[in-house]
């Protein structure tokens, strides 16, 4: 009898996985579900709390140990005989009315590999761990794969305090109001340390894998991509007394960083996006006198990237000169082209064939933590396919099916490095 008592070690059905699967994935699905059908748990929020609770409430309920760093990132560790654990996992937050599969998936399925491995009498020689990174999204405070890049060090924690939301909550009371002493956060070389590897599981982000009629993919890398903050200065005033000479309106400057974008991406050859925008006071009656956006750019090589930020910088900055409006432009985050380690690629690829799960390899433009890790450890990605190729909204998905394939792909991975050199 196995520790979870589903009798010998051999291979379970596909009905008990997917038990599991929707037991699981119900339960946290539930949490941030609107009734317009997005999912939106937003980092350091009573939603985020609640997913928090939910990864404890797993984890216990299989005996693993619990930890929140001090970053906020959550560990639940199944012991091995060894130092140097193998990670999986992704994150619990997301963008605001996004979908319920981005992250999420990766977390249930290293707790149901987990459930796998047990139940097919599996013994590591080293330990794994389930991680819940914070803030990936970087949808409340602006800098994505926040809890990652903290931890590695790459964003110091002292800029992020005092770094405020729409609202005007700082980052700092918002962390501590779940508990979190924001003074202590920061680079987490020991606990790095402990990881020998980590694999991330994710929903596919785009269509790649629908036309080749395939489940699974590992991933070859992150194209470069970065986020700008940028700050439009006019002149408030009224909207009906104010002459149009008379106006300095950062929203016509807006107007034009939009425009620009768009037009630099398809200059360049990249994508550039202005997603975000906080415009303030934001009264309909009132010419505002600030507005923030935020510029999203992404290309294959990171001279594209930077080309299109510089071609929209001039074109905005031309606008406001115009305008009579300062626009000020501020790097927010970088990740530059990842590659993932390719013995690792080779190796996964390796065991999923052998598996007769076979995979093909694709790139992402999508940011994810084990894109901030690679740089640290040895890390790599596995992607399940969406039917729909949308992301970052309710229609994201996967299919059951596809969800269980993605399971055991994790489990027969984790298997294998855990067990080896």
């Amino acid at each position: 009898m196995t520790a979870d008592g589903v009798g010998p070690a051999t291979e379970p059905s596909d009905a008990w996985l997917a038990e599991r699967f929707l037991a699981l994935w119900d339960g946290l699905a539930a949490i941030g579900h609107l009734p317009s059908g997005a999912t939106e748990r937003l980092p350091w929020t009573a939603e985020d709390r609640a997913a928090r609770d939910w990864f404890a409430d797993t984890a216990t309920a299989r005996g693993l140990t619990v930890e929140t760093d001090r970053n906020g990132n959550l560990w639940a560790w199944w012991p091995g005989p060894g130092d140097a654990a193998i990670a999986t996992g992704s994150h619990l937050d997301t963008v605001p009315g996004g979908g319920a599969w981005d992250g999420a998936l990766g977390v249930v399925s290293g707790f149901l590999a987990i459930d796998l491995l047990r139940a097919t009498g599996v013994a590591p020689t080293r330990p794994i761990v389930v991680v819940a990174w914070t803030e990936e999204e970087g949808a409340r405070f602006g800098v994505a794969t926040l809890g990652s890049r903290l931890a590695t060090g790459v964003v110091d924690a002292a800029s992020m305090r005092e770094r405020v939301d729409a609202a005007g909550v700082t980052f700092a009371s918002a962390v501590a109001a779940l508990g979190i002493d924001p003074d202590a956060m920061g680079s987490d070389p020991g606990r790095l340390a402990r990881l020998h590897a980590f694999v991330e599981l994710h929903v596919e982000q785009g269509r790649a894998l629908q036309p080749l009629g395939r489940a699974l993919a590992t991933g070859t890398g992150i194209d470069p991509h970065g986020r700008w903050r940028v700050v439009l200065e006019g002149s408030g005033d009224h909207a009906g007394t104010a002459r149009l000479e008379d106006r300095h309106d950062p929203m016509l400057v807006l107007a034009a960083l939009i425009k620009a974008a768009r037009r630099a991406a398809a200059r360049h050859g990249g994508v550039a996006t202005v997603g975000r925008v906080i415009v303030q006071p934001n009264g309909s009656n009132v010419v505002p006198g600030q507005v923030l956006a935020w510029l999203d750019a992404r290309a294959l090589e990171e001279d594209t990237v930077r080309a299109i930020v510089a071609t929209t910088r001039r074109s905005v900055e031309r606008a406001g000169r115009s305008e009579g409006v300062r626009v000020t432009i501020t790097e927010e985050s970088w990740t530059p082209a990842i590659r993932f380690d390719p013995g690792l690629r080779a190796r996964i690829e390796a065991i999923l064939h052998d598996a007769g799960m076979p995979s093909v390899a694709v790139s992402t433009a999508a940011g994810h933590d084990a894109g901030v890790l690679d740089a640290h450890l040895p890390t790599a990605m596995l992607f399940v396919r969406n039917p729909t190729g949308i992301s970052h909204a309710p229609a994201e998905g996967a299919s059951i099916e596809d969800a269980l394939i993605g399971v055991r792909a994790l489990a027969a991975v984790l298997a294998d490095l855990a067990a080896g050199p």
